[in-house]
């Protein structure tokens, strides 16, 4: 069984007020073509299908031609939702489009959807798990049979493993799980939604029993614990801090329990995302952007002591698609450190120390850790 595993297409997205419908129009058909070159069974779409829980006409319609693509070479899709979508719109017309071969996570009501499939080494069970909140899942089943006397989740952590203890999954068979959650310690990028203190964290360690996990949320290409808890991360570059990145879609090849090869194979944008920096002068001489593809999206960062009049305009004449302007110079450095200083000066030791923790672990500080850290401060006080 050969699989893609694509997330966080985010179609009807604008970056710096720029419209992505057209990128993202190219780089779907680049989807396709993988799909039909790889001769891939079917596609995993790891939620954030859109940008907004309600999307724009042309952003539906985009996402409709490429469903229906994929049906039409006969390709299987299992989706499910993210924090960008709304579960409800994402389910809609979900026992129409399955006749199809296309499955989609319905809104959680305390059950995973689980579809099973076959190919030459038996059955492979497939868990469609939509993004969750402690507040969905405890909504799920406070009245749920067998709930009784139980605790309700509080934290993402414990919602997470809730809603996977309850898959009740056979560890003997292999299995995949298609989810849109924030695995602690995965690296982020500046185009995700971030939850203050760390608090959607749910450890890798939750999905034990799976032989695969095809993670959304994160943009960045990564994988956690092991190589087969993966993020494939976005199709496209949607922050400047992704400029260094190469986009890829994930190849994962299933043979029998036990033994998966994992691929990824190149995205080419219809317009990279770059950062370029130097003086007026410099970025605007022929011989700079000679060889560039002066068509991309751009972020110039200018050294210049002095402002240049009108330099979005007219930069814009060689760059057609700068995005954003920035000035490194001995004002915006002075200006960047008072910032921070003001920054720095409104926030408690507990918070402070609390970043450096997660800086040096690459984890939030637990509930215990935090009360034993505050009280040392209290003692040192």
């Amino acid at each position: 069984m050969k699989l893609l595993h694509i997330s966080d297409l985010h179609i009807g997205k604008r970056v710096n007020a720029f419209s992505m419908i057209e990128d993202q129009k190219y780089i779907l058909r680049q989807i396709l073509a993988i799909a039909d070159s790889q001769q891939a069974d079917g596609v995993m779409i790891a939620g954030d299908i859109y940008d907004k829980p309600v999307p724009s006409a042309e952003a539906v319609q985009l996402f409709d031609w490429f469903l229906t693509e994929l049906a039409d070479r006969g390709k299987q899709v299992y989706a499910v939702s993210g924090n960008h979508d709304s579960a409800e719109r994402i389910a809609f017309g979900a026992q129409l489009m399955s006749g199809r071969g296309v499955y989609v996570s319905p809104v959680y009501q305390g059950e995973t959807a689980m579809l099973t499939v076959h190919d030459a080494y038996g059955e492979l069970c497939i868990y469609l798990l939509p993004f969750i909140k402690p507040a969905v899942v405890r909504h799920a089943l406070e009245d749920a049979p067998g709930m009784e006397g139980k605790a309700l989740p509080e934290s993402y952590q414990d919602a997470v493993a809730l809603a996977v203890e309850r898959m009740e999954v056979d560890r003997s068979r292999r299995n995949i799980l298609i989810a849109h959650q924030f695995v602690t310690g995965a690296g982020r990028c500046d185009s995700e939604d971030v939850s203050v203190g760390g608090v959607d964290n749910v450890d890798a360690d939750l999905f034990d029993a799976f032989d695969y996990v095809a993670l959304g949320h994160i943009h960045s290409p990564q994988h956690m614990k092991r190589e087969t808890v993966r993020y494939c991360g976005t199709p496209l570059k949607y922050s400047f801090s992704e400029a260094e990145q190469e986009k890829s879609v994930t190849v994962v090849e299933l043979g029998e329990k036990g033994r998966i090869e994992i691929t990824a194979v190149p995205l080419v944008p219809l317009h990279d995302l770059r950062r370029i920096r130097g003086t007026y002068l410099e970025v605007t001489a022929r011989d700079f952007y000679r060889d560039m593809d002066t068509e991309d999206y751009v972020q110039i960062t200018l050294t210049d002591e002095e402002d240049i009049p009108d330099g979005m305009e007219k930069l814009r004449i060689i760059y057609p698609n700068l995005m954003r302007l920035e000035y490194d110079n001995s004002r915006t450095r002075q200006n960047r450190l008072i910032e921070r200083t003001e920054e720095i000066e409104q926030k408690s030791e507990l918070e402070l120390f609390a970043e450096f923790y997660e800086l040096q672990n690459n984890q939030p500080m637990s509930d215990e850790q935090a009360a034993f850290v505050a009280r040392l401060i209290e003692e040192c006080r």
